[in-house]
């Protein structure tokens, strides 16, 4: 997926751990619980890591979801093209 791509960049740790992570905190976990009791699951990451990447994974998926919003906007009036596909993507 890429937004955990774009996370595992951007905090400079592993895929994988951006993907235990993310799979932590979706199933309903805090972050003081993920690290303090999960630490063997993510790999180490600490609160301060784990705060940014909540924080980072919350504005990269609303970003995403306004994206398609635009984009279903713009298709329900028939002027979406592939052009402003590429543009809004960007």
């Amino acid at each position: 997926m890429e937004i955990f791509n774009i996370l595992a960049e951007e905090l400079k740790i592993k895929l994988s751990q951006v993907e235990s992570a993310v799979k932590l905190l979706d199933e309903g976990n805090t972050v003081p619980f993920i690290a303090r009791y999960r630490k063997e699951v993510t790999g180490g990451l600490d609160d301060e890591v784990l705060r940014t990447l909540t924080d980072r994974l919350t504005y990269l998926r609303n970003l995403e979801a306004r994206r398609e919003e635009v984009k279903n906007l713009i298709a329900a009036q028939e002027k979406l093209t592939p052009e402003l596909i590429d543009a809004i993507d960007r």
